[in-house]
């Protein structure tokens, strides 16, 4: 691994336990205004689940004794089930997608969304949630959006977890680990450091998304990534240890579209972003706490065709 990589895993890498709430709380106040806290879950027929993640964050962030979060935004993309009616029952500003910006027409995909959230949300430091997660725990707020009240260079956090799969307590996140960490290594090393990068739990300051570019699709989360690290170089960009990650898990055909979209979010960023290291680091959870890297070498050797090799032209009398 880059010893850049290995410096700022050590830096900038954190447990959410590392911030207890009362620590965010003073830094908050500190702030004023620059410590506003906007919480967004982008919607599509999550009524199973919106409403425990809405309840959660209104018990424990919302309160008089906890006032850490400051809005809380459902914005629903067009469900068909009762995601909008649970989520403002639970206590969330509900926002269509299509009433936010309507002179340009809406297209599907999460990052329209997340894109469109801006102009529904007003916090400084803006955090998005996936709304399908399960046995959801206000630490996945309070753990990525810690970083941003207490460290002042930092502009960017992702969350990072255990993604279970069945039987398997580290399965989920298949794109991660097929599509997206070997473009990240091969292509934007330094980024090699993200346990996560595709993770759907991250926050940011205002400041930084609003100069951002969103794919409307599933590219985003990467996206986002690699044009922040041009942004603001890798220092200012860090992550959170939240726990395990339960949600509901993509069929093999949905996966395959996520990849696609990854793959040409990837692809549009690639004229600035040659195969400089062939390497794959990997994470491991280890037992004393926290992710461990693995690296490993990436075959870039390609043989000729055996056709031109004179021994076996010789051998086989090859024209």
């Amino acid at each position: 691994m880059l010893d850049e990589v290995n410096s700022w895993l050590h830096r900038r890498s954190w447990s959410a336990a590392d911030r207890p709430l009362a620590r965010l709380l003073d830094a908050k106040r500190a702030a004023g205004a620059r410590g506003s806290v906007s919480v967004v879950l982008p919607a599509l027929n999550e009524e199973a689940t919106v409403g425990d993640i809405v309840a959660c964050i209104k018990a424990e962030l919302m309160t008089s004794e906890v006032p850490l979060v400051d809005e809380l935004v459902v914005v629903d993309s067009g469900s068909t089930d009762r995601t909008g009616d649970v989520a403002a029952a639970a206590g969330a500003k509900v926002v269509h997608r299509d009433s936010l910006l309507p002179r340009i027409p809406p297209v599907p995909g999460k990052g329209e969304v997340l894109w469109r959230s801006l102009l529904a949300t007003s916090g400084e430091i803006v955090c998005f949630i996936d709304a399908d997660l399960r046995d959801f725990r206000s630490a996945f707020v309070s753990g990525i959006v810690g970083p941003l009240l207490t460290e002042p260079s930092v502009q960017l956090v992702k969350g990072m977890y255990d993604r279970p799969l069945g039987d398997s307590p580290a399965g989920g996140g298949r794109v991660t680990e097929l599509v997206a960490r070997p473009l990240l290594n091969l292509h934007w090393p330094r980024l090699a450091g993200f346990v996560q990068p595709l993770g759907g739990e991250y926050a940011a300051r205002r400041s930084l998304l609003e100069r951002m570019p969103f794919p409307v699709g599933y590219g985003v989360e990467l996206a986002l990534l690699v044009d922040s690290l041009h942004t603001v170089g890798l220092d200012a960009l860090a992550q959170v240890d939240v726990g395990v990650r339960k949600h509901r898990n993509q069929d093999g055909q949905a996966l395959g579209r996520m990849a696609a979209a990854i793959y040409r979010t990837a692809q549009l960023r690639l004229a600035g972003a040659p195969l400089t290291r062939p390497e794959l680091t990997q994470f491991d959870r280890v037992p004393e706490g926290g992710f461990a890297p693995r690296t490993h070498r990436v075959d870039t050797v390609e043989r000729p065709p055996m056709g031109t090799v004179p021994e076996y032209a010789s051998a086989h009398a090859v024209a």
